[in-house]
């Protein structure tokens, strides 16, 4: 109940930004347009919803091997009555369209189920008590990787062909060629085993119960330094690539030229006119990268021994278990379409073309109203 109710206050906030993005003036010309604009684009996001939904259902269901072998494979006083009985009391004797429905049942009052595992916890439980580390981490490695990639790309735009271009341009072949579970080895080694100066994995040390709360907040920082490294050095090489390759395009544009022309300052025109254009594939790219805050790392996650997202949907798709699946990819289809909405409330303040867009179409109503 609660998640419906914050996804329509989160449609309530898309349509607020998005009206006051229109100058007052023309407001209640543009809000026939406007909100034919977003029942269009509810009504398309809640069609791929249920077609990823019905995809992912079926994909799941096909797949070789069922929760039941996966209990009884093992158990020599398990026969067939007993797989049989295990897939009655798990619903998996009915037809597939009649388990979708029943899923969809629950889903509408944000059920996931319970877990085929052995625990047989709710799934939404097993999903809240991994969420935390895996946002914090996808968080940070989202927040570094932007704050240095933009200064990077424009720098390297800049300097084309100089020194720092060069060595960006290697430090990118570094980043696309290095293998991730190469590199947090490798750190590990350096780091944790030979110079002792970061733990080897995990979350907290064993005295964690005793330490201070400043000293817990340490502990925490110093275990997820190399994951937050690892993953950040990896999407800062093509973000900063994607942001060089845009700035480029913008710099030889005519609006730059006539801005240098006109004697102003490189920097205003770096940072002022050229950075807000070449933002717009950065949100792009930013808006696609969403899911990626839950999905969580597997790899990572289970070099450095991480209780995460990514690790629980691994360990989810080798057992077969449905329900948890099903919560996981749930999630990110959420978070992949959410990410699509705020990428185009994110165009809208930063190209002033689009703005002027539907300006243009609250103007057109108006026309039509006065004649």
């Amino acid at each position: 109940m609660f998640f419906w109710f914050g996804l329509a206050l989160l449609l309530i906030a898309l349509c607020a930004g998005l009206y006051l993005l229109l100058p007052v003036g023309r407001r209640p010309a543009a809000g026939t347009a406007l909100a034919g604009r977003l029942l269009r684009k509810g009504a398309w996001v809640f069609a791929v919803f249920m077609g990823i939904t019905l995809v992912c259902f079926l994909v799941i269901h096909l797949a070789p091997g069922s929760p039941t072998d996966m209990q009884t494979t093992l158990n020599p006083l398990a026969d067939a009555d007993a797989q049989q009985r295990l897939a009655q009391f798990y619903g998996l004797d009915k037809p597939l369209y009649e388990q979708y429905g029943l899923w969809l049942k629950r889903l509408a009052r944000l059920d996931f189920g319970i877990s085929m595992s052995s625990d047989s916890r709710p799934v939404m439980d097993k999903i809240l008590e991994r969420l935390p580390l895996t946002l914090g981490l996808n968080v940070t490695t989202l927040l570094l990787t932007l704050l240095l990639s933009v200064p990077i790309g424009v720098l390297a735009a800049r300097k084309r062909g100089g020194m720092f271009d060069k060595a960006t341009t290697l430090f990118v072949f570094l980043g696309f060629a290095v293998p991730g579970f190469w590199l947090a080895l490798l750190l590990m080694v350096t780091f944790s085993i030979d110079l002792r100066w970061l733990p080897l994995s995990g979350l907290t040390s064993v005295d964690y119960a005793s330490l201070s709360p400043s000293g817990k907040v340490l502990d925490v920082m110093s275990h997820l330094a190399l994951p937050v490294f690892v993953s950040t050095f990896g999407s800062l090489a093509g973000m900063s690539r994607f942001m060089r390759a845009s700035m480029l395009d913008v710099l030889q544009r005519d609006f730059i030229l006539t801005a240098r022309a006109k004697g102003l300052p490189e920097r205003r025109v770096l940072f002022r006119h050229a950075l807000s254009n070449a933002l717009l594939p950065m949100i792009t790219i930013l808006g696609l990268s969403v899911p990626g805050l839950i999905g969580g790392s597997v790899i990572l996650e289970y070099i450095f021994a991480l209780p995460g997202m990514g690790q629980l949907f691994y360990n989810a798709v080798m057992a077969r278990d449905y329900p948890l699946i099903m919560g996981n990819l749930v999630l990110g289809a959420v978070l992949t379409l959410a990410g699509n909405l705020l990428a185009d409330v994110a165009y809208g303040l930063a190209d002033p073309r689009i703005r002027a867009g539907l300006r243009a179409g609250g103007a057109g109503l108006r026309d039509e109203e006065d004649m």
